[in-house]
């Protein structure tokens, strides 16, 4: 690990959070605009020294570590690898973004909204940089706070309803997390995940810890069919709480995969791979084919991250570096597109107050700059060549031809339904009958600032995607070979399908 002495991803994490102190003071509400954007610009300047990671080395840098609660063993443990580094910079990239396009969308209680959105964003880069269980824990359960009054305040009609069923959902997975943090703890005599990832741990104990923490994590990306919460969430949230929703909460979940169950629980992880893979190739097959129905714009991106999503876990549980590097590309590639589709949503819907494919069509003659945007942040999302997606997906697609040329062929119905919802989307939106768009006005210049960034990080990666995949395959490459070296006949067993009846530890399974 790389000890600093400056504490970079403490004021990163609790900088928004100190600012929220301000806000009760500030009366108008322009200023109160002003402030929270002023707030998401300084914390991209102080997130700057993140430049200085190391991409060679595969462990810990930046970190932070004292003594919080001896007589509890807790310690104040905060820390950065490639994994979390790409969450980390998407999440503060994404607080600014989300004040510009929540300028005008959000009326009322205009105070607590940007007191919900810095609060959220403290919670999220702590549960990136957290390496004590229990602090991670703390952070993961903050976080539902803020998105669930993001929901029920600021929603649509329904907003009370997808506000507890989000509630919900993610609080019975969070008490099966915390069931596992403690049996953890027991075993291994430490919150510390450095040091509960470097022991080994019977079959029989990770078997119970991986169902608990699966089931915590299959709720959060969300994995059919944990998945009801989400398209009731998307459509009610406001657009900031959408994007927050889509291009970070839904990633902790596959961040929990390759932080948690991979390393601490190698052979429960492998024992469940083949039921892992199936219900992400479901994911896969159902996100698309129910997109491909709907008529509410909002509701289509939804189900499109089913399957999206889908794509991220069944990279995980290939157990190769391709699988891990298309999963954590797809993660930081979807929030980026779908974030931007979100954003994109919200503005026609400021225009024409309607989500609906039917009352938002002929966009491409009155609208240019507006389809442009929409065009590319569509085509991104299917996975065209020259876009960010398509990394993503054709690292996933390489590593599950290499592991099983019949399950590719299972998989790929779903990367075309991915083509046939977009595309069908926005030919309606380009080139449909006109409603009202004739007295609508195009991309004004706040939009135009949310949109270019995301525009610009969409052809950098898709193009030269060398940096990024520098970056996250140290870490990568260090979780698969600790994963071999604990569990090698099991890996053998599950990207060898043939060779199933070598895995380690069916005997000790609990009958």
């Amino acid at each position: 690990m790389s000890q600093t002495t400056a504490p970079i991803l403490s004021i990163l994490t609790f900088f928004p959070l100190a600012a929220c102190l301000i806000l009760p003071f500030i009366k108008n509400e322009k200023t109160i605009r002003f402030f929270t954007l002023t707030v998401g610009i300084v914390e991209i300047l102080l997130a700057l020294p993140l430049f200085r990671f190391d991409l060679t080395q595969p462990g810990y840098q930046f970190v932070e570590k004292l003594n919080w609660i001896p007589q509890w063993g807790l310690t104040y443990y905060l820390g950065m690898d490639g994994i979390s580094l790409l969450m980390v910079l998407l999440t503060i990239l994404l607080l600014p973004l989300c004040v510009m396009c929540s300028w005008t969308y959000i009326s009322k209680r205009i105070k607590e909204f940007h007191f919900s959105l810095l609060m959220m964003t403290s919670a999220c880069i702590g549960v990136f940089v957290s390496l004590d269980l229990v602090l991670f824990y703390i952070f993961w359960e903050a976080m539902l706070v803020p998105m669930f009054l993001l929901i029920a305040v600021w929603g649509g009609p329904e907003r009370r309803y997808a506000s507890v069923k989000f509630f919900l959902y993610t609080l019975a997975g969070s008490t099966m997390l915390l069931v596992a943090i403690i049996a953890l703890y027991k075993a291994g005599g430490t919150f510390s995940i450095p040091d509960l990832t470097a022991q080994t741990f019977p079959f029989r104990f990770q078997f119970w810890v991986f169902l608990a923490m699966a089931l915590a994590f299959a709720i959060k990306v969300p994995m059919f069919p944990f998945h009801t919460w989400l398209p009731a969430a998307h459509v009610e949230a406001p657009t900031a709480g959408s994007v927050l929703l889509a291009s970070i909460l839904l990633k902790m979940g596959a961040y929990g995969f390759l932080r948690f169950c991979l390393p601490i629980t190698p052979d429960a992880s492998v024992y469940f791979a083949p039921m892992m893979i199936a219900i992400s190739v479901t994911s896969i097959l159902y996100g698309g084919f129910v997109a491909l129905g709907q008529k509410d714009m909002k509701k289509l991106i939804a189900y499109s991250s089913v399957a999206h999503m889908g794509f991220v876990t069944l990279g995980i549980f290939l157990f190769t570096i391709k699988g891990f590097e298309g999963a954590l590309m797809v993660m930081l590639n979807h929030g980026i597109t779908t974030g931007a589709l979100f954003m994109l949503v919200g503005a026609i819907y400021e225009r024409s107050h309607s989500r609906e494919i039917t009352k938002n069509m002929g966009l491409g003659k009155y609208l240019p700059a507006y389809m442009f945007f929409f065009g590319l942040f569509a085509l991104s999302s299917l996975g065209f060549p020259g876009t960010n997606s398509f990394v993503g997906e054709m690292l996933v697609l390489i590593g599950v031809f290499k592991s099983s040329p019949w399950l590719g062929a299972v998989v790929i119905p779903g990367v075309m339904m991915g083509t046939a919802y977009m595309l069908r989307l926005g030919q309606k939106l380009a080139w449909g009958e006109p409603t009202q768009a004739k007295s609508w006005h195009d991309l004004n210049l706040r939009e135009w600032g949310y949109l270019v960034p995301l525009a610009i990080l969409v052809f950098y990666i898709g193009l030269a995607p060398g940096l990024t995949l520098k970056a996250i395959d140290p870490t990568l490459n260090r979780v698969l070979e600790r994963f071999t070296d604990k569990s090698k006949q099991t890996v053998v067993a599950v990207v060898t399908p043939t060779q199933k009846s070598n895995v380690v530890g069916l005997s000790s399974l609990p009958r």
